[in-house]
């Protein structure tokens, strides 16, 4: 009977366990902390712990803060604390891949100084803050992919534009990027943007990533890639030739026309890119589309603004320009004096190819250039600006001028008033003037296709304020009232009509006139009103007076009779002897 195994030989451990199994021994001999279910290596220099599918719900609190390496993969930790990677300095590789962490505090990486990778892919976070990623300052590989990022913030790489190699963000919501923050990672080698919905990269944004050898923009919603760096960086070329750059842009809707010239040129058979723009190319193999059909077409401008637009000083004017081309058209405006107009706080050029000035000086009268450009060429059109100066005030008069003979002519000569207005001025006229109201007619005008209303300003030589009054377009005759007497006024008339250019409404000067109300009438008719009154007064007076009078007269008539009777019978009883009364 052959000899059996011993029971120590039935206790020995297999020979491939024996290492792991004396790291173990040694961490347990050191005394060092190690998570329940976790797998730690405790032999510096490459502190390592591995806890994968442990069921954490959160960073343990028992991590050796000198450790190396950290796995904290396929777990359920919803959150990044910030005390979570405090005085971790030593940490250099990081994997919080297949969680759930939607938050991460700010600064909760700032103590990790030599962290070289960082994994947040397959969680769920929603944005990109400036202060979660501080203190990376030697990171070399962030992924950040199949998250549900819509937003990035464009301080959120400042702490390794430098050293940053490895950019993933596939698989999110992203319309947009800080393009002008990535064309700052020099060192960058790998950016991974796929499954996103970005529809626009800068331009310049790859002038300065020479290291650039990957570069994946599969399934977004671009139109087209800008070609600066691209072009030189895909064939190899340049002052120091790196690695040919790879470009993925399949799964987008490419508009196939001269700016993807560049990109055609690249012959390739490994990509099945389709084009989706313009109708005659849809649907047709991008690669198999010969050169001469990627046509441009230069900008044509379709609506743009009357050939002349009169404007009063200090009102709005809009000036529009509309084109059309392949690609489209931008739309830029020049000024008189030749300057390039921009947003400012009396200018502001809108995105469909409107210029609004809010507020008119007289040194934007001339004319305005409207220029179309594109990459097939550039359009253009002017536009004049006339604008129409406010009435001056007259100044009072310092003392009515002396009554003359009239003279032999009534011609008006140079230096006379009057001999120099212009023709403009003579088209209004002010009839039956009053001490309180004029009236003022204008010709009929020319016609003009909408016409609203007509504009009557004015005030006198000793008030500043214009008084403006408004009356139907079918008018040509306008009375004002409520003047002051002996006083001077500027009066003008302007027609307010809709601009067909820019369905605004614009005002054209119809004219303009100065006049003087009449002075005090003669005083005989105040006068005379008071003599009036006066004559009342003293008639009626006089008839109550003497009726008063007569009233006086008939008592004392009619006291003196009474008076006599009386008299004449105290007499008669004088005579007589005493009457004895009966009584006594």
């Amino acid at each position: 009977m052959a000899p059996g195994p011993s029971s120590s030989a039935l206790l020995l451990p297999p020979p491939a366990a024996l290492p792991f199994l004396l790291l173990l021994w040694a961490g347990a001999s050191r005394g060092q902390p190690c998570p329940g279910r976790c797998i730690c290596q405790n032999v510096a220099p490459t502190l390592t712990m591995l806890c994968a599918k442990t069921g954490l719900l959160f960073v343990p609190p028992a991590i050796d803060r000198r450790v190396v390496e950290l796995r904290l993969t396929d777990n359920f930790i919803a959150a990044v604390r910030r005390r979570d990677f405090a005085n971790m300095t030593s940490l250099v590789h990081l994997t919080l891949s297949r969680n759930t962490i939607g938050q991460v505090a700010a600064g909760a990486f700032a103590d990790l100084r030599a962290l070289r990778a960082l994994h947040l892919d397959s969680n769920r976070l929603a944005e990109v803050r400036g202060d979660q990623l501080r203190g990376l300052g030697n990171l070399r590989h962030l992924i950040l992919g199949n998250n549900q990022i819509r937003r990035v913030e464009s301080a959120a790489f400042d702490a390794f534009l430098a050293t940053v190699e490895d950019l993933d963000l596939s698989y999110n919501n992203l319309e947009a990027l800080p393009w002008e923050a990535v064309g700052q990672m020099v060192n960058l080698n790998t950016l991974t943007l796929d499954h996103n919905l970005i529809d626009h990269i800068a331009e310049g944004t790859f002038v300065q990533l020479h290291k650039l050898v990957r570069l994946d923009m599969t399934s977004n919603r671009l139109h087209k890639l800008p070609p600066d760096g691209l072009f030189l960086r895909s064939q190899g070329a340049g002052p120091r030739p790196p690695t040919p750059l790879a470009v993925s842009f399949g799964g987008n809707p490419l508009h196939c026309n001269c700016e993807l010239l560049w990109l055609r040129r690249l012959t390739r058979e490994d990509d099945l890119e389709t084009c989706a723009t313009p109708e005659h190319l849809t649907d047709r193999y991008f690669w198999s589309i010969p050169e001469e059909e990627f046509l441009c077409e230069p900008p044509l401008i379709t609506r743009q603004a009357g050939g002349r637009a009169l404007v009063v000083e200090g009102q709005a004017v809009s000036l529009r320009c509309r084109a059309v081309g392949d690609p489209e058209p931008v739309v830029h405006w020049v000024a008189p004096d030749g300057r390039l107009l921009g947003n400012s706080s009396r200018t502001r050029v809108r995105g469909d190819g409107t210029l609004d000035v809010t507020i008119t000086t007289l040194r934007d009268s001339g004319t305005f250039t409207c220029i179309a450009s594109n990459a097939a060429g550039e359009a253009t059109a002017p536009v004049e600006v006339c604008v129409v100066p406010l009435p001056l005030m007259a100044p009072p008069p310092a003392a009515p001028p002396p009554l003359t003979e009239p003279g032999s002519s009534d011609i008006a000569t140079p230096g006379r008033p009057g001999a120099n207005d212009s023709a403009t001025e003579r088209r209004l006229v002010a009839a039956e003037l009053t001490s309180n109201s004029a009236l003022i007619r204008w010709p009929a005008q020319r016609p003009v296709p909408g016409i609203r209303m007509y504009q009557v300003q004015y005030n006198s030589s000793a008030d500043d304020s214009l008084v403006y009054r408004m009356i139907p377009s079918t008018s040509q005759t306008f009375l004002v009232n409520d003047l002051a007497a002996g006083r001077a006024y500027d009066l003008c008339v302007l027609a307010v009509y809709d601009d067909g250019a820019t369905a605004l409404p614009a005002t054209r000067v119809v004219g303009c006139v100065q006049f003087t109300t009449a002075g005090d009438p003669a005083p005989c008719r105040p006068l005379r009103a008071h003599f009036l009154g006066g004559t009342m007064i003293i008639a009626i007076g006089g008839v109550i007076v003497a009726s008063v009078l007569v009233f006086i007269v008939l008592l004392m008539i009619r006291y003196k009779v009474y008076g006599d009777g009386d008299g004449r019978r105290v007499k008669g009883t004088s005579r007589s002897p005493p009457r004895v009364s009966r009584s006594a």
